[in-house]
């Protein structure tokens, strides 16, 4: 049989496109606009030239106009807002690319920015790559499907597809069971099914494995980890941790 969780995660391969970005995670509109010092290692993604730019900002040939913008930075002046978009800790670029590439690179931390926010299905840690979407694109489905609170969308990451339609098999197959035996729920619409079966299914699981577990993976990569043991999975090993700032796990 073949082993389900395969947990390598390829390096980072360039700016993240913002269309791609929101096509894998799920668009569920705007939420306003705002201004703010924006933490430059955020902002990882850009609108229109995702192929200008490497994974690290830095223009991938540089211009009279680079350069015009950097010595500006390097004279002391002070640049205009930047226009970026956030889904959420990511942030990408409207306007301004130059002008984050050239902070960057003189050490800035942060940067003032215009932002317009917009909310998403999956949740957007600061620190996906593009090889992540994909498996992004399949949390975004299981959400469709799973609709869980924002709390528990925060703290999920699995990397492969396939373990997240194996997790949506699960909640739906428990959901099934409880509505088919009628434990008072037939009104229970498809948000309080999702919380019920990760407050009774996942979180009981979790706790009863966590014990012999290492302490710095995620809840869903633990209850996913049971569902392949539980599926006969040939030499098993636990997954690792997904190492982002934005995914801390249970003490």
């Amino acid at each position: 049989m073949e082993v389900v969780l395969s947990w390598w995660r390829p390096r980072r391969s360039g700016l993240i496109p913002f269309a791609d970005a929101l096509e894998a995670v799920g668009d569920e509109g705007a939420m306003g606009t705002y201004d703010d010092e924006v933490p430059l290692s955020q902002v990882m993604g850009s609108v229109s030239r995702s192929d200008d730019f490497d994974d690290d900002f830095r223009p991938r040939r540089r211009t009279d106009r680079f350069q015009a913008v950097l010595d500006r930075f390097r004279s002391g002046s002070i640049p205009p807002a930047v226009s970026l978009v956030r889904l959420g800790q990511m942030y990408f670029v409207v306007d301004g690319h130059h002008r984050v590439a050239a902070a960057r690179a003189q050490g800035w931390t942060h940067i003032a920015a215009h932002v317009r926010r917009i909310c998403s299905v999956a949740y957007v840690c600061s620190c996906i790559t593009v090889a992540d979407l994909p498996a992004k694109a399949a949390e975004r489905r299981f959400l469709e499907e799973v609709p869980l609170p924002e709390d528990i969308r925060r703290g999920l990451w699995l990397d492969r597809p396939a373990d997240w339609a194996r997790l949506a098999d699960s909640a739906l197959a428990w959901e099934f069971r409880q509505q088919r035996d009628r434990r008072g729920r037939a009104d229970v619409d498809a948000h309080g099914l999702a919380s019920a079966w990760w407050l009774e299914e996942v979180a009981p699981t979790v706790s009863r494995i966590r014990a012999d577990a290492p302490t710095d993976l995620v809840d869903v990569q633990l209850y996913i980890t049971e569902l392949a043991r539980r599926d006969g999975v040939a030499d098993l090993s636990w997954p690792s941790p997904h190492c982002c700032p934005d995914h801390t796990p249970p003490p």
